[in-house]
């Protein structure tokens, strides 16, 4: 028994940002990378804070560090770009999380010119191009909005996911007549 039990002292509880961490990490997320291009130069990089905003407009909003090379491009180019990534891509979100030099980022797989001038993924079980209509910093991260130009996407793919520090891909639920 500690000291502080045997005073009847409860141990102080950890701070919600480490218990908000900890649940986060159980969210299952699909995993995106994003990309732009500024003055001839793609960047990109893996993200799981991607999701819907509105149909009418059809658009999206990205969650970006603050403190990241792409958050910077992002305020200044008017577009974006978001590649879903496939259960079988875990090794492209890899090297866009990190793990490959950003100048290099965009050497493996089948990344392709849009039109619009920043690098998708051709076989990307998804794709969003937008045209950057907001963006509202809170606190360590700027929420971009995104207005949908483009998008395509695949039938035969499955998206790629991430939960608990792990890639996985979803799995259909039994109908409730099943359970």
């Amino acid at each position: 028994m500690s000291a502080t039990a045997a005073l009847g002292i409860a141990p102080a509880p950890a701070p919600i940002s480490d218990a908000f961490r900890s649940t986060m990490r159980r969210f299952p997320a699909t995993v995106t990378v994003i990309s732009a291009c500024r003055n001839g130069v793609d960047h990109g990089m893996t993200a799981t804070a991607v999701t819907s905003l509105s149909m009418d407009p059809p658009s999206l909003i990205i969650c970006l560090n603050n403190r990241t090379y792409l958050h910077d491009m992002l305020l200044e180019v008017p577009e974006f770009a978001v590649s879903i990534l496939t259960d079988r891509q875990a090794a492209v979100s890899e090297g866009f999380s990190g793990k490959i030099a950003p100048e290099r980022r965009f050497d493996a797989a089948d990344w392709v010119r849009h039109e619009r001038g920043m690098m998708v993924l051709g076989s990307a079980h998804a794709s969003v191009v937008c045209r950057r209509m907001g963006a509202v910093p809170y606190g360590t991260h700027t929420i971009f909005i995104g207005q949908v130009v483009d998008t395509r996407h695949s039938d035969d793919t499955t998206a790629l996911m991430y939960e608990n520090s792990k890639y996985c891909a979803p799995q259909h639920a039994l109908p409730a007549s099943q359970n």
